[in-house]
């Protein structure tokens, strides 16, 4: 005797019955009244029922849990566990992470510390096994993760399939490498993520015919277009320092919605304190006018028929039990959040407690000798030089050109300029990229970081050499983290000593600590529409256009190419 089919078809009482729902119908785009019967963490019917146990929701809403389709962990600055703790209380019950920051310091013994903290806490959090570790060829980063490790490593089935494939000029030129890395993949039928910053069309079609599913890199409504024509579903991304949501609403219609995702990609501990994390995302495409039962078909169903996870996704029997109960379809915001039936949080507060694993393999990660001021000078023939210019909300940057104060030969403090360098620490070469920086705004100080994407070097900026070298020493002192330096002094540090990237505090030390952080930086000069930490974390991604800058110096990611600071 099967009991769920005997609870399904009223012979037998259903274990739990969640009553008197308003339950988001995903397949036919409405509300439907209706009872919830949950067996052994599934749904075993959708109707009426009558159950063991009853909750009463009183015509409140409910969904399915949202999937994130594509996120870093490593981002929040959170351990594996204290990130489920932090999220699972605005509606997240299942994520795609790519681990590659992890990767980029501790390689595949990092992914595997990643899965198994993961897998002490009631959050499904799926893996895939970073692509491009490093990202491109002339990274100096702590690990490799190289074709022979990917066909090895992406049968392992705690590996859902290979990460953000950013090495586009490899895809379209047939690199050997990259080949092999995309063929392994598919021949395991596992889903390829994309990262395509461009909708050229040659890159596109590429994409597509290597059998890349997703893509998060887009700004403007054509390049979901154009990448969707070609099969490609597209991770609609609200980050902290990448907030695309508004810039697309537009292309979320009745043509393209079956092909639409929801993403946060990279988000601060401090950003889902104030704005949440994927139900922010929903939040902000119902208040552009879109249909919000559409919106949550993109955060869960969609997401799941994408990754092949036909197991959730959707209210409906042979389903697990993942449910958020909310009051408002105009303003999504969980009061409750079941996982496989089990209530994980309400009220926004997670119910199970969280604990960061230890594992030798990402402690003690900082490699590199103390620096001195006159490592950061930079010598210059000539006042015309190229400067970073940021962009607000976003990491794409200008290669913009200025003239300089110049004084005995090297830069000196120039009105409206920062200095920026990246320091190597993983294997103490005494690598040291120097350059200039507009926008950042900041005055009398200098603040440091070893959350440097991807490779994780370390990463300061400042007005004067003095607080800079004060605060990348201080670094490289606590292990990893993130410091604000004035006057010489450092005034405060978070330490992040999981791999240089992440703490093993809870999200309340870590926020308390950044708060901290980003106000001394905004009171030094930072300006509002500038993310301190996040956007200064993005300057050394040298696959994101168009001037970043690593350990060797600037680099011109329009001609893929190193480029010196004189123009």
């Amino acid at each position: 005797m099967d009991k769920h089919i005997e609870q399904c078809t009223h012979r037998e009482k259903a274990d739990l019955v969640f009553k008197n729902c308003k339950a988001v119908n995903v397949f036919i785009g409405e509300i439907e009244d209706c009872d919830i019967a949950v067996s052994d963490g599934i749904i075993v019917g959708v109707g009426r029922y009558d159950g063991k146990k009853e909750i009463d929701l009183n015509g409140a809403y409910v969904s399915a849990g949202l999937i994130d389709t594509h996120l870093h962990i490593e981002s929040t600055m959170l351990s594996p566990a204290n990130f489920a703790k932090a999220v699972m209380p605005y509606g997240v019950t299942t994520c795609i992470a790519d681990p590659h920051e992890i990767a980029n310091v501790s390689g595949i013994a990092g992914v595997e510390y990643m899965i198994k903290e993961a897998k002490t806490v009631p959050m499904d959090i799926r893996f895939m096994l970073p692509s491009c570790v490093p990202a491109t060829p002339f990274e100096d980063n702590g690990a490799t993760i190289d074709a022979s490790d990917t066909e090895k490593f992406i049968k392992n089935p705690d590996i859902y399939g290979l990460g953000e494939f950013m090495n586009s000029p490899a895809v379209r030129a047939g690199d050997e490498e990259a080949m092999r890395k995309l063929k392994c993949c598919a021949k395991t039928g596992k889903i390829i993520d994309g990262h395509l910053v461009t909708a050229n069309e040659d890159d596109v079609n590429a994409y597509a015919l290597k059998g890349i599913k997703t893509d998060h890199e887009n700004v403007c409504e054509k390049d979901v277009l154009d990448k969707i024509k070609r099969g490609f579903y597209i991770q609609m991304r609200e980050g902290s320092s990448t907030r695309n949501i508004n810039a697309l609403a537009g292309a979320f219609t009745d043509k393209t919605k079956r092909r639409l995702l929801l993403c946060t990609d990279d988000k601060q501990v401090s950003d889902l304190k104030e704005r949440g994390h994927l139900d922010n995302n929903v939040r902000m495409l119902v208040k552009a006018g879109k249909n919000p039962v559409d919106v949550l078909t993109a955060a869960t169903l969609n997401a799941a028929e994408c990754y092949k996870t036909d197991d959730r996704g959707a209210i409906a029997p042979g389903r697990i039990a993942d449910l958020v109960v909310f009051d408002d379809l105009y303003d999504f915001r969980p009061k409750e959040v079941y996982k496989n039936g089990v209530l994980v949080a309400k009220d926004g507060k997670a119910l199970f407690d969280a604990e960061s694993v230890f594992d030798a393999a990402v402690r003690n990660t900082m490699h590199t000798d103390y620096i001195s001021e006159d490592k950061l000078k930079i010598k210059l023939k000539s006042d015309n030089v190229k400067v970073i210019g940021l962009m607000p909300d976003n990491v794409v940057t200008f290669n913009k050109k200025k003239k300089v104060n110049v004084r005995n030969g090297e830069y000196a403090k120039t009105e409206g300029l920062n200095k920026i360098c990246v320091v190597e620490r993983h294997k103490n070469t005494g690598k040291i990229g120097l350059g200039l920086m507009e926008g950042y705004g900041l005055k009398n100080a200098a603040v440091a970081l070893s959350v440097a994407h991807d490779s994780h070097n370390i990463i300061a900026i400042g007005d004067n050499d003095k607080d800079m070298a004060a605060a990348v020493n201080e670094i490289i002192r606590a292990g990893g983290g993130m410091t604000f330096s004035r006057n010489g002094v450092i005034e405060e540090t978070l330490e992040l000593p999981v791999g240089g990237i992440m703490s093993d505090k809870d999200q309340e030390y870590v926020f308390e600590k950044t708060e901290i952080l980003r106000k001394k930086a905004r009171d030094a000069g930072v300006p509002e529409e500038i993310e301190p930490f996040m956007c200064l974390s993005f300057m050394s991604l040298a696959v994101i256009p168009e001037l970043k800058i690593t350990t060797r110096g600037l680099f011109d990611v329009i001609k893929f190419d190193f480029t010196p600071i004189e123009e």
